[in-house]
Order: C-alpha cells, then sequence, then structure tokens
C-alpha cells in the first residue's frame, strides 16, 4: 500500500524505489510499516509521547532536538528531530528528520536524514563561545532525567538556523518544512482505523 504521495521535491533525483537524493547528500525516503506503531503514546499525549521518545532515542545512542504533532495532509503526523554519532566516525553526527502517520495497525514515515562532512562541531563550537558552558548544555525539556546518548545543548535551537544555513540540521528543518506543505495522503490510508495508543493497541 502506497500511503503518501507527492513526497520528491526540487533539488531532489531518485535513486531508487521511494529514495530521493539531493547533492549534499541527504537522503529523503518514504517507508510503510504494516505493523502497530510503536509509539510510546497517543499522539494526542503530548507530554507522554515525548517523554518516551527522549529515552527510546538515548538507549539508541541518539539524541532527540524536537518532537511535536503536526497535520499531514488530513492527518495528524509525528514531526521528530533528533541526532546520532555517525558510524564508525571519531566526531560528527547524522541528523534526520520525519513525519510518522500512524494508524491503528500500520503506519507511513516520510524520513530525511543529512550527516556532517568535513569538519564537524563548527556549529557546536560557535554558539558555545557566545553562551558560555553553562547556558549551553542544558536538561532536556521533555526527560529531564534522561542518561545516555547524545547530550541536548542549545546550538541545536532552530534560531541558529540562520547562522548556518547549510548544516545538516538546518537542511532538515527546512527540507521538513517544505515535506509538510507538499505531501498529500493516499484517502485509502486516511480511512483506516486511527491510531489510539499502545494500549488500545494492545487491547485489539
Amino acid at each position: 500500500m502506497r500511503a503518501l504521495l507527492g513526497v520528491e521535491l526540487p533539488g531532489y533525483r531518485p535513486v531508487d524505489t521511494d529514495a530521493w537524493l539531493n547533492d549534499h547528500g541527504d537522503v529523503l525516503s518514504l517507508h510503510f510499516f504494516d505493523l502497530v506503531p510503536d509509539l510510546p503514546a497517543a499522539l494526542d499525549d503530548g507530554p507522554a509521547l515525548r517523554h518516551g521518545l527522549t529515552h527510546f532515542t538515548a538507549r539508541a545512542g541518539g539524541g532527540l532536538i524536537e518532537a511535536s504533532v503536526k497535520r499531514l495532509g488530513e492527518l495528524p503526523a509525528l514531526r521528530q528531530i533528533l541526532k546520532l554519532p555517525l558510524p564508525g566516525q571519531p566526531s560528527g553526527q547524522a541528523f534526520i528528520g520525519s513525519f510518522t502517520v500512524p494508524r491503528a495497525a500500520c503506519s507511513t514515515v516520510v524520513k530525511i536524514q543529512a550527516a556532517e562532512r568535513g569538519m564537524t562541531g563548527m556549529r557546536e563550537a560557535v554558539v558555545m563561545a557566545k553562551l558560555g558552558p553553562e547556558s549551553y548544555f542544558r536538561p532536556h525539556p521533555y526527560a529531564p532525567e534522561v542518561q545516555g546518548g547524545l547530550p541536548f545543548h542549545a546550538a541545536d535551537h532552530a534560531q541558529w538556523d540562520a547562522e548556518f544555513p547549510d548544516h545538516p540540521l538546518t537542511r532538515v528543518r527546512r527540507t521538513l518544512d517544505v515535506l509538510a506543505e507538499a505531501v498529500t495522503v493516499d484517502p485509502a490510508f486516511t480511512a483506516l482505523p486511527p491510531f489510539a495508543g499502545p494500549a488500545a493497541a494492545g487491547r485489539g
């Protein structure tokens, strides 16, 4: 079942079925999962959803930068941005942005992934120099007690995107903004029973 249509964006060229690439090496991809969504809470329970996602991402070795619920087409979608260490590299990060559109028994995800290349850490170094270490590192706003993974810090905030227009995190945010306007949802997918949260899925 093809759930989302219209994800082809200017600047991206197809490289595989439901996968596109741009000149930065950013990868845009579309995925359908014929499984009950493994989200930690219903989309209308924002605090529990964000808290659970923060811990899940930290356990995977990454860091959740932001998570919110937006509309994609006619349906509510989970918008996430997270960061992960570059595998096999001593430094550098990959940034992943996604919209997850869950239904009761399946989900569709449209994802953009952008990685640091060449010199890494410039954005972080500049912001830390401006703010000082005491204002740079912060408790995670969704789960202050979280341990492990990549730290939450001020340099990942959207307020710095204009100063670093070519940074992969900035590119991820920019692409998510375009996707929010460009993606359409197949009516057959829209008609499926909605996702009501893990407790409801378990009762099913």
